[in-house]
This record gives structure tokens, sequence and C-alpha cells, in this order.
């Protein structure tokens, strides 16, 4: 589900000119520098309910992998990285269990935690990407899993025990595996440990925090997947209304004039600065596609569409309901996220979207299955019936976790066609209410205090977009130079003793001569509205309050 290792392509954050940077710390122990002997003599180490297969010190600058051709953008992000000790492990908590995991351990300048990374898509292979290159560089322990799907996902239908390895038992694995390792290869009982990951890495972050509270002190959650049978009956949703017919579909060139057309009604009326070409709150933008421009049916082009288009467009925004209780099933595409990576364009397109996100589905109603004729009310309760207990992770009471001292920020992209921002904001309401705080308040000393959520105006799908949207995150491929500017280190310290943070400074990297731009994004409710000035920089803007809340809620029921 979600973004996997290929979608990273549609992005331009991972172009060469971009570096990582110098690694951000905040205060850990000094750790002695270890030799490659040491390990080497790993390979020897016993672990329950998982063999290592290989141990390999690694120099500076020289590791490889096989889809990392020379010259690439991961090949390049791949020869910052400092010398570390690879362990390649195999986890098999149940006899058809085969879930890979990798353990990387600095051999200089370990910072004293641990910080587990999150997947993308249906995952299959470790996600180096993701979140271990940029970790190491910051002196964490690292820890990824291919989540028991190897080698690819579509190929699970009739093992039952490798959806539950996918849903959440991987991750707690590859968690205890590693915690494992760093113990043996520092002799450190006590460290702290992270974990991060966007899109399909979200909803492993927020499953680990509802059902293995202990794994983390802090969890850094962007642009979940967690209640994933539903984010998947919106992209089945979206799939049948975009192939109803020929005459349905829009180009990708018709869903930008549809975003331009949203642009120029909303744009600047929501705290935004003068010439954005994003949305700042898109809650505020009352979008009527009526407005679009028009053409006759048979003469459509890029700059016009069809009743019929235009007819899509509004189901799209409507989203999947019920067609027999009206129920709402899922949110709707956010208005301002059309022609985004991951959007409409994607999820319509007949050749690969259904091999990519469809296989929940299969397993479940078997090969046979057909997107066009799937009901949104029998055969979602089946697929309820056998799957939400295991792959949704949509409990928002998080008290254990909270009592144990962790700390959950999340974030989530308000242009993101994937996992429409409408669902985070609920769920992180719905944690706040559980709490018994008011919704939206974010100041306390007490244990409900420990939970964050940052809307990144102008993101699309974990990374990129219009907006100015880098603050570190998995899918990123810098460091950020500084503290505020980085949000797992900023978890990080709020974890460790720090002041709960109200607003992280984001980043949008120097292209062709132009300076680099800042921006703030704000702790919800608040958004970052212009005050005048140059708005290339991040002091013109000042977080301010908007009324929380989303009118987009999902019923009850499709919250199992």
């Amino acid at each position: 589900m979600l973004i996997g290792t290929k979608d990273l392509a549609l992005y331009g954050l991972l172009a060469a000119g971009l570096s990582t940077g110098p690694a951000v710390q905040a205060s850990a122990p000094t750790q002695p520098n270890l030799t490659p002997q040491a390990c080497e003599a790993l390979v020897a180490k016993a672990l329950t309910g998982a063999r290592i297969l290989a141990v390999e010190p690694v120099a500076a600058g020289a590791f490889k992998v096989a889809r990392a051709p020379s010259g690439s953008p991961l090949a390049q992000r791949m020869s910052s990285l400092p010398s570390f000790c690879r362990v390649q492990v195999l986890a098999t908590p149940t006899p058809d269990s085969r879930i890979g995991v990798e353990v990387w351990l600095p051999l200089q300048s370990w910072n004293g935690r641990l910080l587990g990374t999150g997947n993308g898509g249906g995952a299959g292979t470790i996600a180096y990407e993701m979140g271990m290159i940029e970790g190491l560089n910051r002196g964490f322990a690292v820890a990824n899993t291919d989540m028991g799907t190897a080698p690819d996902i579509n190929l699970t239908i009739d093992h039952p025990e490798r959806w539950t390895d996918f849903g959440y038992r991987a991750t707690h694995e590859m968690t205890r595996i590693a915690k494992s390792l760093v113990t043996s290869f520092y002799n450190e009982h006590s460290f702290r440990a992270y974990f991060e990951g966007c899109s399909t890495g979200g909803q492993q972050a927020l499953s680990n925090a509802q059902r293995y509270p202990d794994d983390y002190d802090g969890i850094l959650a962007g642009d979940p997947g967690n209640n994933r049978t539903h984010v998947a009956s919106y992209f089945l949703w979206n799939y049948a209304a975009l192939n109803a017919s020929p005459e349905a579909k829009l180009s990708p060139g018709q869903w930008s004039t549809v975003s331009r057309a949203v642009i120029a009604s909303c744009a600047g009326k929501d705290g935004g600065a003068p010439g954005d070409q994003f949305l700042t709150d898109p809650r505020q933008c009352h979008f009527d596609p009526a407005k679009l421009p028009t053409c006759d049916a048979g003469s459509a082009t890029d700059q016009c569409l069809t009743s019929k288009q235009i007819d899509t467009v509004r189901r799209l925004y409507a989203g999947p309901v019920n067609p027999r209780t009206g129920e709402r099933i899922y949110a709707g595409l956010a208005v301002g996220s059309e022609d985004q990576p991951l959007g409409p364009a994607a999820q319509g397109d007949p050749a690969a979207w259904p091999k990519e996100q469809f296989y929940l589905f299969n397993w479940i109603l078997g090969t046979g299955f057909e997107p066009l004729r799937f009901g949104f009310d029998r055969d979602l309760d089946r697929l309820d019936a056998q799957l939400s207990s295991t792959l949704n992770a949509n409990a928002a009471d998080l008290s254990t976790f909270a009592r144990g001292g962790g700390k959950l920020l999340m974030y989530t992209g308000l242009a993101d066609p994937a996992v429409p921002f409408a669902e985070v904001v609920h769920y992180y309401d719905r944690v706040v209410a559980s709490t018994g705080k008011a919704k939206g308040e974010v100041e306390g000393e007490g244990e409900e205090d420990f939970a964050r959520l940052f809307l990144v105006p102008g993101m699309g799908h974990c990374v990129g977009g219009p907006g100015v949207t880098d603050i570190g995150q998995p899918f990123s491929s810098a460091v950020p130079p500084t503290v505020r500017n980085d949000a797992l280190m900023t978890l990080v310290a709020w974890t460790e003793g720090g002041k709960a943070p109200s607003v992280l400074i984001a980043r949008q990297p120097a292209e062709d001569g132009s300076p680099v731009k800042e921006r703030p994004v704000c702790a919800y409710p608040a958004l970052p509205e212009f005050r005048g000035g140059d708005p290339a920089k991040s002091d013109s803007f000042v977080c301010t309050d908007h009324p929380p809340g989303v009118d987009q809620v999902p019923a009850s029921r499709y919250l199992n």
C-alpha cells in the first residue's frame, strides 16, 4: 500500500545535487570505536526465533547494492555512509514466516540510540532509502525489515501468517532483534530506541505504539496508512470511478488543469503567502467542480473537461461511502492534491495500480476479483471481517505508550492524494480525545501531553510537493543542518527531557541559484500565516490557530 521503492522516482527529491549535510546530534553517551573484527564476531550470536545470515564490516563510502547502479541517486546517497557493521537476519516467528531484517551498527561515533525505520508499499525488500541511510549518518544504529512479503506481496495469497507479519509482527521482530544486536555489539544494556516511518512506515509506527508500546521511546509517524483496509477501499473507489468508462477518465494534463483551478480559486485566502501554488488550509477551500472549464464530449483537451469527467472529479472529492447505508468509509481526495504523484493519474492506471495496491482484495476475494464489481457494502464487510484485526491500526487509546514516557510526533502533507489529511487529523483528534483533553489543546505537562501533529502545507505523500516541505523525514535524502529543521532529532530532544515542540522549520533546498527557502510547520491546530516580508524566510510567518477538526469523518464501523 502507498509509496514504494520504485515510487521514489516520481519525486525530484532524490536529485543528485542534494547532499546529506552534517549529522545532527543530541546529547548521548560517547561510545568507543569498534573494529571490523568485532563486527565479524557477531556471526556466532544466537537469536531466538531468528538466525543471522551474514555479517559484513563495511568501510566508509563502500556500501553498494544491486539495485543502486553507479551514478544513481541511491548510489550517491550510499556513498556518504560512514563505516558500519552490516548484519542480515531471517526471522521465523511461525513456520510460514520469512521476515528479512537488516541492522547497521556504526563502527565509529554511535550516538547511543537505535532507530527502527519503516518500509513502503507492499514492502518485500529492505528499504535502505526510507530512513536507514540518513539515520546512520545521524549516528544511530539503524534497522529495517522487508515485512515478510519478499519477493512480492502478491505472492502471499493463502499465507495468512505472512499477512500478520506484514500487519504488525515483522516490525516487532525487527525491533527485538535489533535491540539484541545493539546490546551485544556495544555491550550496552540501556539505550533509547526510536522509530520513523511514512506511508506504510507510518502504519508500522502507529501499529507498534498500539500493540507494542514498550518497543520505542519515541515514534515519528508520517502520512500513515494505518486504516489499511479502508485506504485500500479509497484506492478502489477512485480506480472504479476513473475506469467507469473511457469518457470518465482524465488525462494527467487535465488533472493539472483541475489543480490549477483549485489554486486560483483558493490560494492566498487561507493564510498563505502571495504567489503560493499550494493551499495552506485546504479545509477553507470550498471549490465547486462546476467552475472547471468545460468542453463538449469527444472534444476534450488538457485545458477543459467534459461533464462526465467533472462527475468523476466530484466522485473522488466525495470519497467512498457505503451505497446501502450512506455511511462514510474513508475521506475523499484532498483539494489541491489532484496532480501530485500517487494521485488520480496513478490511481486510475489499470496496468500498474491493481498490482501495486489491490493485494488485500486478492487475498480474500481470490485472484478472480474484479475491481469494478466490488461491493462497498457486503464485500467490504467480508474484507474487514478477515483482515481488519490484522492490518488496521486504528486504536486511539495510547495511554500505555504515554505512561511509559513515549512520545508520538505525527505529520502529514496537506496535498497528499494517497492518504488524505482528513484521515490523519481525525485519528489524531481521537488520540487527543482519549486523553480527556480538549481537541486542539497542546500545552501541558501531564502524561496525556505525549503527542503532536504537524500539518505540512503543499506537501504530497511523505515528501515533495509545491510547498516548503523538507523536515528531515523518511524518504528525504538530506540530514537537516539544525535540530529545528529535523523532525527526528526534535523528537529525540523532546523524548529525552525537552519541551514539547510547537514548530518545525521546513526547508526547500536551493535550486538554480535560488536561495534556500524556509517556512514554519506548526503544531495542530495552528498553521503558518503570512505576516509580510520575504516569503522565503520563516520569520515572515506566524503560527496561528485554525479551527480544529475535519468534515469527512468515517463511520465508527470503518474504524475497526
